[in-house]
């Protein structure tokens, strides 16, 4: 299987890579829209007086849309720039360079694919635009060997970058659960987000035909927070009020939003939104995805805090993070379908609905 950073020019997209046309993106929807932009926040003002005004708009960005950018966040510009670099250099790297790590296999701690299908079951095999290196890059001192010597500097701009996206995890979860009105400001430190930390590291190609295909489809993250770096091209949109916008880039920013995982612990207060990445006619574009899950057997459901049985009953059921994976797979990532899993339907006996939920 060729990544398609290696196929020759192409003055078309090739067939397998045609999307159904009520799958692509319409025309309007590849312009940036402007008309409504993502909340900046500047979490600097967090660490002085202004920490309750931050803890606010996060909680306000969170509720409206569900995706937040993030500015003077503590991560250095020589560690978000260092380890982008470093994986840009890797793509540049000779195709059979980069085949050796080729796999479809999801258990891999490193991995190379390319063109993930648009189904699990789909006869024709039709696939996105995409490459996309997926890595378990934390904790560093137990998953860093397991990552390639090569190009030179990799692994040590990536436990650099690692590291600080986790810290900065860290603080955006305190000011997250502050929001939540959590006595407990480290309510999500411990199992709950203590999982190893995943990156894919995502390469869209120059598209000949933006209009015809698209470079991920349209999903809800399955994990608790996921921290992007998307660069300075544009591509990632989100879903806000029926329709998509476009997030624009900003250099050095991050752009954070919740998972599924987190919308159950707010008991539906936060929602983890869809999304989607189109591509681009000119530039090529890399994104960087962090994402901050618990640990495989952590015990996940709405936080106690959350819940008061007459204003607001427990909209979830609890249940084990490997669950939640394996709904999640047999879902493949529909929002609606993953969460009907652990609805709590409130005109049946909650224990009722408990003893027929079986995820085998």
């Amino acid at each position: 299987m060729k990544l398609i950073c290696h196929f020759p020019a192409h003055k078309s997209v090739p067939d397998k890579y045609v999307l159904p046309p009520e799958k692509r993106p319409c025309d309007h929807e590849l312009l940036d829209d402007l008309s409504v932009a993502l909340p900046v926040i500047d979490l600097q003002r967090a660490v002085a007086e202004g920490r309750r005004q931050v803890v606010g708009e996060i909680m306000e960005a969170g509720k409206e849309f569900g995706f937040i950018q993030v500015v003077n966040h503590g991560v250095g510009e020589d560690v978000i720039q260092g380890f982008r670099e470093a994986a840009m250099e890797f793509f540049r790297m000779p195709e059979e360079a980069k085949l050796k790590y080729y796999s479809t296999d999801h258990n891999k701690p490193f991995r190379v694919f390319s063109g993930s299908l648009t189904s699990h079951n789909d006869a024709n095999d039709i696939r996105y635009w995409r490459d996309c290196l997926k890595l378990r890059c934390y904790p560093v001192e137990k998953l860093m060997h397991q990552c390639p010597s090569q190009p030179e500097m990799f692994r040590e701009h990536l436990a650099k970058y690692a590291v600080a996206v986790q810290e900065l995890a860290r603080s955006f979860l305190r000011l997250i659960a502050e929001g939540l009105g959590f006595d407990n400001h480290d309510f999500f430190e411990g199992d709950l987000s203590g999982g190893e930390t995943l990156m894919n590291v995502n390469y869209y190609p120059r598209c000949p035909d933006p209009s015809l295909t698209m470079g991920i489809r349209p999903h809800s993250d399955r994990h608790l927070l996921t921290i992007l770096s998307q660069g300075e091209v544009s591509g990632l949109q989100a879903k806000h009020r029926g329709r998509w916008i476009c997030v624009q880039p900003i250099r050095n920013a991050f752009v954070i939003n919740f998972g599924l995982q987190m919308e159950i612990v707010t008991n539906g207060l936060l929602s983890s939104v869809e999304h989607r990445a189109v591509t681009n006619s000119a530039k090529a574009r890399m994104s960087v995805a962090s994402l901050i899950t618990p640990k495989m057997d952590c015990r996940v459901g709405p936080a106690p805090a959350m819940l008061d049985e007459e204003t607001n009953p427990p909209k979830f059921k609890d249940f084990v993070c490997s669950e939640f994976t394996e709904a999640y797979e047999a879902a493949a990532g529909n929002r609606e379908a993953v969460l009907d899993f652990f609805k709590i339907h409130h005109t049946q006996n909650p224990a009722c609905v408990n003893q027929q939920f079986n995820m085998h």
